[in-house]
């Protein structure tokens, strides 16, 4: 019997993964579920899965999942220092799908106990891959990629001689606003960035897909997970979301993996690897689909991505400072305190501003400085949204 526990278990991630846990019961022993907000649904799955513990983000709701968990044997705590000592407990196999820089503490946890760690948190391998690749090697761990893009790669390189790759594509439908005029981006709502046009997502990611920031991030984790340099990768739209990755060799053949949208292939990919088993997801019908396109991504539309180009070429801290400003700048759009075309104007501005001042871009690959610098990116773009509205 599997040790597993899911952190970001309420999300649309750790939903799914759930639902794949719950069809094999029998064969998992869960260790861990833990979430934000959503108290009524964590304590729902923590008794159905029957939980060691369950574990809210949220310290001042430690009571109300308290309650929810009252007669069912399911232990329940609260706060980030909660979190990490959930990861601390011994596990198989930890899906990592807090979003944000909140689940770099856990999933580096986890690595330490050895653990296989699914990994959805982009923010890991943005802001720490040097570090987390470390201590997966010093501790025996290891990391499985769940994000489509880097699923598909990981799949199409298994028993490839990964010297002969020539080059990653990763595929990106474009987001709510592909095809908009560019001059109508400026006035983009949250609501509007919110809707996305092939998957069923959270809102901050949905609206990152919009942006592009999502990619920009995935651009910088294959960089990371793949060890490739940046001319290596490329990114192309894809409307139709059925090709989630190509990988291209140096014999010219290029490898592309294919999928429905459903994002319980991946998870059930690394829930099960090494090995491949069969899976509740429809198969995909070419015929029915008709065709596929592929279009480069417009400068001026997606300005993300060329910042995660200048990211790996500065190396250094750069990803943390960069995944803090996003998360900043991100936030004041929800909040409607800067435009949607702002968002990547804010994270240019810390960038420039942290890479003036020596000592921090370039501070050694240690968690500490992480968090430092993660703070002090978070601190720069509130001042320069602050600037702006002067």
């Amino acid at each position: 019997m599997r040790r597993v526990s899911v952190f970001g278990a309420t999300g649309s991630i750790g939903q799914n993964t759930i639902d794949l846990i719950a069809r094999a019961p029998e064969a998992y022993r869960v260790v861990a579920l833990t979430g934000g907000q959503n108290i009524a649904r964590l304590a729902a799955d923590a008794r159905r899965l029957n939980a060691e513990i369950a574990v809210t983000a949220d310290e001042a709701r430690l009571d109300d999942l308290r309650d929810a968990l009252a007669g069912s044997g399911v232990g329940a705590a609260a706060g980030p220092i909660a979190l990490a000592e959930a990861a601390c407990r011994p596990a198989d196999w930890v899906m990592s799908a807090i979003v944000g820089a909140a689940g770099l503490v856990p999933g580096l946890k986890a690595l330490e106990q050895g653990a296989t760690l699914a990994l959805a948190n982009k923010e890991t391998l943005v802001a720490a891959g040097p570090l987390a690749l470390r201590t997966a090697h010093t501790h025996g761990g290891t990391i499985i990629p769940v994000d489509s893009e880097h699923s598909a790669v990981f799949q199409a390189l298994t028993g490839e001689d990964r010297r002969a790759v020539e080059r990653v594509t990763l595929t990106a439908s474009g987001g709510a606003f592909r095809d908009w005029p560019l001059e109508k981006l400026h006035s983009a709502t949250p609501e509007q960035a919110a809707t996305h046009p092939t998957w069923d997502m959270g809102q901050r990611i949905t609206i990152d897909s919009a942006s592009m920031f999502n990619k920009a991030l995935e651009v910088i984790e294959a960089k990371e997970l793949f060890h490739l340099a940046a001319d290596q990768i490329e990114v192309l739209i894809h409307p139709e979301s059925r090709v989630h990755a190509l990988v291209g060799f140096t014999d010219g053949a290029i490898m592309a993996h294919l999928g429905v949208h459903d994002m319980r292939h991946a998870i059930g990919y690394a829930l099960h690897w090494p090995e491949r088993r069969a899976l509740p997801v429809d198969r995909l019908d070419l015929a029915a689909l008709g065709q596929l396109t592929f279009r480069a991504p417009e400068a001026d539309r997606y300005p993300a991505l060329g910042l995660a180009y200048r990211v790996i070429a500065r190396g250094g801290l750069a990803g943390a400072a960069f995944n803090a400003a996003k998360e900043r700048a991100l936030d004041a759009f929800i909040a409607r305190r800067i435009g949607f075309m702002d968002m990547a104007e804010v994270v240019a501005r810390v960038l420039d501003r942290l890479d003036a001042a020596p000592g921090h871009i370039d501070a050694p690959f240690e968690l500490d400085n992480i968090v430092a610098i993660d703070h002090l990116a978070r601190c720069e773009a509130d001042r320069v949204m602050a600037q702006r509205q002067q």
